[in-house]
């Protein structure tokens, strides 16, 4: 959504300058003379003539993620999303009046499921795969985080979720630095991601890890999708010291911690969620086994199924299967539907992690931090 309420907050990120004004195709700098143009419902507000030495796999490979990811429509808030997002809003606290920035929003899903908390919800992200709802609901920018267009203490709230791990030691400095910069002193933001800490109960979470490796074996599902979603993790911030030492830097004072030891997570995602997909994306009969994943995930939900096993092999029909799966449950998944109950109720199972062993030190983690006024 390009959003007029956005512009107020906006600088330009090639010269910095504030001397910015808007006309039909987009926002120009008085200063350097860029004109950041308007798209398909987001301003384009990448720097000009910028050069990283470190740029996203969502930038470079966004064309072939954008089939992959299966981006476009939003499910409700619910399993491991859904207990981020309830995190999200107990640990942030949004109000009515506050301006809030998901700084490396993606799709932008958690703007979009808590845009009507808040005055104003801005999505920034340099890849724009951006779902059909954060374009209509969202103030959205196409942006840089070492470079972010947005002025000074523009931000009451922001957040990051699953974005840390993905960048090297000096990106994280800057895109901590530059979230800083951008709220208002006092301002809080939280962080969702994860260290390369064991938790103090891993034994029992890896008893969930090995029964689903039994089943890949079996050929029943895998892991590719997310394999692939998680191939870019860098992890730098290897400990716990060293996550607190990256939000010093940066001026930003730990607030509230909480961890994810996730002993009844990895169950529902290793093994029971992934028994349902299996199940549930099955291929039809006499459908071609050499379709590709957007292909078969496309196959209409009519006419008898075949097992999983007798689905091609690979790490494409694993990913078909699961698109297929998703997407027909999203189909079922109104506000009070069975399927939405049950989904529901094992997202609070998943959610009991945080409850009774948030306190124990881990890799996953949330933390809230607040800037210096």
């Amino acid at each position: 959504m390009i959003s007029r309420a956005l512009f107020p907050l906006l600088q330009c990120p090639t010269c910095r300058s504030r001397a910015l004004y808007v006309s039909d195709d987009g926002v120009h700098c008085a200063g350097c003379g860029t004109c950041y143009p308007f798209r398909d419902g987001y301003v384009d507000l990448m720097p000009r003539g910028a050069r990283y030495d470190y740029v996203s796999k969502y930038v470079t490979d966004e064309a072939e993620l954008a089939e992959e990811l299966d981006y476009r429509e939003l499910a409700p808030p619910l399993l491991a999303a859904g207990v981020r997002d309830r995190a999200l809003r107990r640990l942030l606290r949004f109000q009515p009046g506050d301006v809030v920035l998901d700084n490396g929003c993606g799709t932008a899903k958690h703007a979009v499921w808590n845009a009507d908390r808040v005055r104003l919800m801005v999505g920034s992200d340099p890849a724009t795969l951006f779902a059909d709802r954060a374009v209509a609901e969202v103030a959205l920018a196409r942006a840089d985080s070492r470079s972010l267009p947005f002025a000074d203490g523009s931000f009451d709230k922001a957040f990051a979720i699953d974005i840390l791990e993905h960048f090297p030691l000096a990106v994280i400095d800057q895109y901590l630095a530059e979230t800083a910069r951008v709220l208002r002193p006092g301002g809080r933001m939280l962080a969702f991601s994860n260290t390369r800490e064991a938790s103090p109960i891993q034994p029992l979470i890896d008893l969930s890890r090995r029964l689903g490796r039994l089943f890949v074996r079996a050929g029943l599902y895998d892991f590719s999708r997310e394999a692939r979603r998680k191939s870019d993790h860098v992890k730098a911030l290897e400990r716990w010291d060293d996550v607190l030492a990256a939000f010093e830097r940066a001026g930003l004072r730990p607030v509230r911690v909480v961890f994810w030891n996730s002993l009844f997570t990895t169950f529902v995602e290793h093994v029971l969620m992934k028994l349902g997909e299996a199940a549930l994306g099955r291929v039809k009969r006499g459908a071609s086994a050499a379709r590709g994943p957007a292909q078969e995930a496309a196959v209409p939900d009519r006419g008898d199924l075949l097992p999983a096993a007798s689905q091609p092999p690979g790490s494409a029909a694993g990913v078909a299967r699961e698109i297929r799966a998703r997407r027909r449950i999203r189909r079922q998944l109104r506000p009070g539907s069975p399927v939405y109950l049950a989904l529901l109720a094992v997202t609070l199972l998943m959610e009991l992690d945080l409850w009774l062993f948030g306190w124990m030190r881990c890799g996953s983690y949330f933390i809230v931090v607040e800037k210096a006024d």
